[in-house]
């Protein structure tokens, strides 16, 4: 259940909190005061597409936060494996929306949005107002279906959706290897000649690395060579070199020391001093006398370093990347030389799963035609509640040409929406109000087979009035009687049934604009009432009348 929305900086919102509570919660407010904006922000928190211009001007960011409390050991353990810890059975969702980027927490911790979407499939169900338009499309049908028999199918929808991958995925290949002789045979001496280029030059990691200090050294040796050579004779015992001015210093200290102490000290060093100097004459003058300046070794060098670059240029720029397409181009020589067997194998294999599918995709496909029967019952009487007299409600599984991914049915919702007319298509029989009643009809169904615990509508009731206005009202508090319902309406007849009413309204200031929302209690819930019946004016009738109204509600609350 969603406890509580904490919103700032978003639209023109400056920020706003708002505990929710169980059962019918109903959202009003007058038009443009930001309910839209409302319902908004939690599709955003969930995982929504954050437009541009969202971050409230003047602010550095937007902040939205959902607390939800999670109760059922089932959701528990789905949201845990997603990598989410879970304690004291609530979960904190947050999205915090920057410039450049977006940052999404679960408890705290940093999620991807596609986690993010993941855990609010488990959490909620929200209608958006346009989701009724999805009815005209027999995919959306054929998806309602599938959630409804969802327990049904169990673990036969992901089956049947990786074979059918793995099928597409032979498919392509047998079509990709339908070479003729003639490129077969050319493409496998271009393949044998890749390979053994590769194998002949016999790469070794790190190996380009060492070849290039090792080039870099003796390309420049003779520069070495001079350089050294001239350190030798300033620090070596040739006249004015640093030796020769050490070793008099030497013997200058080794006069005065025996009558001043520091000095000894100073004899002491700098004997230390001599004695290193002596050492790096020795090494530096050992290392030139062992420095090649021929060039063999030179031209080896470049030669070898040549080939390695000339190897990774062609088939990988490291020496792993090329090891890896040597093991590829082995794998698709083997396939070339053994081309027939190969195919004859793709085949095979092509035909098993053919006979798996065939076989998943007609046990899911009874389950559905069991389960669309039980469902247009159920939606036919769910539109009787919501004043659809006489309707007749149908689901149509008919058998696909070919298999898909989610089998070899395509079903299509049928109506009849008044005496005397047969069943057509829902995209041509429903009108936009009717619609909207039918989506309503379908969640009303949904929830009773469904796990999620929380339902939200924004303006479900697009397009209905009068009598239908209350059969929607007490369709949605019966929904709320084992759901939580969080709704945005128009409609008095809604309101009245809410368990817990809320108020959205905009305050304007010369400078300043920013959207608010609070409980109501029950006399500001008749109040509001008042102001959706009566319009500019609210008179003492239209008060009197939405109080009877609220009143009606609660007796029918009490009865359900």
């Amino acid at each position: 259940m969603l406890l509580n929305l904490h919103v700032k900086n978003l639209a023109i919102i400056d920020e706003i909190e708002v505990d929710f509570a169980g059962g019918l919660n109903v959202l009003t407010g007058e038009t443009g005061a930001g309910k839209s904006i409302i319902i908004g922000s939690i599709n955003l928190a969930l995982g929504g597409k954050a437009a541009k211009d969202v971050i409230r001007k003047g602010a550095e960011f937007a902040l939205v936060e959902l607390t939800f409390s999670v109760e059922k050991e089932s959701d528990r353990k789905k949201i845990e494996e997603l990598g989410v810890s879970v304690q004291d059975g609530v979960i904190l969702i947050s999205r915090k929306i920057l410039p450049n980027r977006t940052v999404s927490r679960i408890n705290g911790e940093t999620v991807t949005v596609s986690v993010l979407r993941r855990a609010a499939g488990f959490l909620i169900d929200i209608h958006g107002q346009n989701e009724q338009q999805s009815l005209l499309y027999k995919e959306k049908h054929l998806e309602i279906l599938n959630r409804y028999a969802r327990e049904e199918i169990g673990g036969r929808a992901s089956e049947l959706a990786e074979a059918y991958q793995e099928y597409k995925r032979l498919s392509g290949e047998l079509a990709k290897q339908d070479i003729p002789e003639e490129e077969r045979l050319r493409e496998l001496s271009f393949l044998q000649f890749s390979l053994e280029e590769i194998r002949n030059a016999n790469l070794v990691s790190g190996e380009e690395e060492q070849l290039s200090r090792l080039y870099r050294k003796l390309s420049n040796a003779s520069e070495t060579v001079q350089g050294l050579s001239d350190i030798y004779r300033m620090t070596s015992g040739e006249s004015g070199s640093v030796s020769e001015k050490i070793a008099e210093s030497i013997r200058i200290l080794s006069r005065i020391s025996s009558y001043d102490e520091r000095a000894g000290e100073f004899l002491d060093q700098l004997s230390d001093i001599d004695g290193l100097v002596t050492d790096f004459n020795r090494d530096i003058s050992d290392y030139i006398e062992g420095l090649d300046l021929g060039q063999e070794e030179l031209e080896q060098t470049e030669k070898r370093l040549d080939l390695v670059r000339s190897i990774k240029a062609k088939y990988g720029a490291t020496t792993a990347e090329v090891l890896e397409y040597a093991e590829q181009t082995e794998e698709k020589i083997k396939k070339y030389e053994e081309y027939d067997t190969y195919r004859e194998e793709l085949k095979v294999q092509k035909a098993v799963l053919e006979e798996r599918l065939e076989k998943l995709s007609s046990e899911v496909s009874e389950i559905r035609k069991g389960a669309a029967k039980r469902l247009e019952c159920e939606i036919a009487e769910a539109l009787a509640d919501l004043n659809f007299l006489q309707v007749q409600f149908a689901v149509e599984v008919r058998r696909r040409e070919t298999i898909q991914e989610t089998g070899i049915d395509e079903v299509e919702f049928m109506l009849s929406a008044n005496p005397g007319e047969g069943l057509r298509p829902l995209g041509a029989a429903a009108s936009g109000g009717e619609l909207s009643r039918i989506m309503l009809a379908v969640k009303a169904v949904l929830a009773e087979h469904d796990e999620i615990d929380t339902m939200i509508f924004d303006e479900i009731d697009v397009g209905i009035s009068g009598r239908t206005a209350q059969k929607v009202a007490e369709k949605m508090s019966l929904i709320g009687k084992t759901h939580q319902v969080i709704c945005i309406s128009h409609l008095a007849q809604i309101a009245a049934m809410a368990d817990t009413q809320y108020l959205i309204e905009k305050e304007n200031e010369p400078d300043h604009t920013q959207t608010t929302i609070r409980a109501l209690n029950e006399e500001e819930s008749v109040s509001e009432l008042a102001r959706i019946l009566g319009g500019a004016k609210i008179t003492d009738a239209v008060f009197e009348s939405a109080r009877e109204m609220k009143e009606l509600a609660m007796q029918l609350r009490e009865k359900r």
